[in-house]
């Protein structure tokens, strides 16, 4: 029997499915610690738990630390901790230093967490990726505009995604966001990179203690730094129908390489056992860079998508992997979709809604599952907007045509 810990903040649906997917594997004894109360859990998932113990925060390495230490003497030595959120990556890493858990170890996590470090890492391996600093000051900054140019991208340290990310095409905009506060400080670095004009994919990767098993990969329509800076876009995520398909294909030794990089001394230990999300850009000059890398399952639904193209499901795949170092590769048999719905308009909730149902028509079959959004919903404050929808097709053009079809057809206003 595995003593598996998961992580979790908060028993919200998708962290739910993770739970239920530790708790559904034979040989798994599943414990979970977390800031909610037992009570928000499901009962039916309740009643499968090994333990539970309850921190204020689970961000705080310290108190992770001794919230395992009491399960470990209630229940029994744990064999595996994780969790599927980014920012769980370095408290859960230090937990399992102090207690001689086995996994990534400070050292790794901070090189997949801290995006300057992990620039740092793979460019001293020779892994392309687009000129970056860390300024701890303005001056350090202005410096690198100097030698680069504008636009830039400026985002925190450990940042996740597009969260509390800019693009700044001039020094009027500079000086606007250091007004705003948002400036360089020893004790606030910035990561600062030159803003690359290029189409971006994602490429999910499968190793078992460094081994690659397997890999899939998605693009996005357009960039997700397009979406942050566009609230009104809806935009579409499509993984294609063929796992051959060349633009993906070119990027695997790239995608190789950054990974020995970043598991580094970890190689061929339970440190370099994971699902990886590595977000990287094409340029027009058919330049590939790597962008960002996260030891962790991706997010905006390519998870689901993954599950949909490869007629499995992913997330329990994912659970063994970690449970166990074991997974069985998975063949590509759809190509599959993610499409966001995000409205126009100012207001703080959906006042309007139309083309649902000619949507879901002139999908037809290709329509697997989706959450639309509906009227007097409040304004969503996330950049996956107020709903979404997934298709599939045996084609990659039938998925590109079902996802332009929901994101012309289905219209959103916001209003008081």
């Amino acid at each position: 029997m595995r003593h598996i810990v998961f992580v979790a903040p908060h028993f919200l649906p998708n962290t739910n499915r993770y739970l239920q997917a530790f708790a559904s594997l034979e040989g798994v004894l599943l414990s979970v610690v977390s800031e909610d109360p037992l009570e928000a859990m499901p009962p039916p998932l309740r009643s499968k738990l090994g333990g539970h113990y309850r921190v204020r925060s689970t961000l705080d390495g310290k108190e992770l630390t001794e919230a395992l230490r009491r399960i470990a003497r209630a229940i029994r030595p744990i064999d595996r901790l994780t969790g599927a959120l980014e920012e769980l990556q370095i408290p859960m890493a230090e937990a399992r230093s102090a207690l001689g858990i086995e996994g990534m170890g400070i050292e790794i996590a901070r090189r997949f967490r801290n995006k300057d470090e992990m620039k740092a890492v793979l460019r001293a391996h020779g892994v392309p990726v687009a000129p970056s600093t860390l300024a701890r000051s303005l001056e350090e900054l202005e410096a690198f505009i100097r030698r680069f140019g504008y636009p830039i991208v400026i985002k925190p340290r450990a940042g996740l995604g597009t969260r509390s990310t800019h693009r700044v095409d001039s020094r009027e905009e500079l000086e606007d966001l250091i007004e705003a506060g948002f400036a360089p400080s020893p004790e606030r670095p910035l990561q600062v990179e030159r803003f690359i004009r290029a189409r971006e994919h994602t490429c999910e990767t499968v190793s078992i203690f460094g081994r690659t098993i397997w890999r899939s990969g998605t693009r996005y329509f357009p960039s997700p730094l397009e979406v942050l800076e566009t609230p009104w876009i809806q935009y579409t995520i499509l993984l294609p129908r063929e796992a051959d398909d060349p633009t993906w294909t070119r990027f695997h030794p790239i995608n190789e390489a950054a990974l020995q990089a970043l598991f580094g001394e970890g190689l061929g230990t339970p440190a370099s056992t994971a699902l990886t999300h590595m977000e990287w850009f094409l340029t027009e000059e058919g330049e590939m860079l790597v962008s960002e890398v996260g030891a962790r399952p991706p997010g905006v639904q390519i998870m689901p998508l993954m599950s949909i193209a490869h007629e499995s499901d992913l997330i329990r795949d994912w659970a063994e992997l970690i449970a166990f170092d074991r997974f069985t590769p998975k063949e590509r048999k759809w190509a599959a979709g993610a499409a966001f719905f995000r409205g126009q308009g100012r207001g703080k909730k959906i006042v309007s809604v139309s083309g649902v149902e000619e949507a879901i028509k002139a999908c037809g079959d290709a329509l697997v599952e989706a959450q639309f959004p509906k009227l007097g919903q409040a304004r969503s404050s996330s950049y996956e907007g107020e709903g979404w929808a997934l298709v599939r097709s045996p084609t990659t053009q039938g998925a590109k045509a079902a996802l332009l079809t929901l994101i012309q057809k289905v219209q959103i206003r916001y209003g008081d």
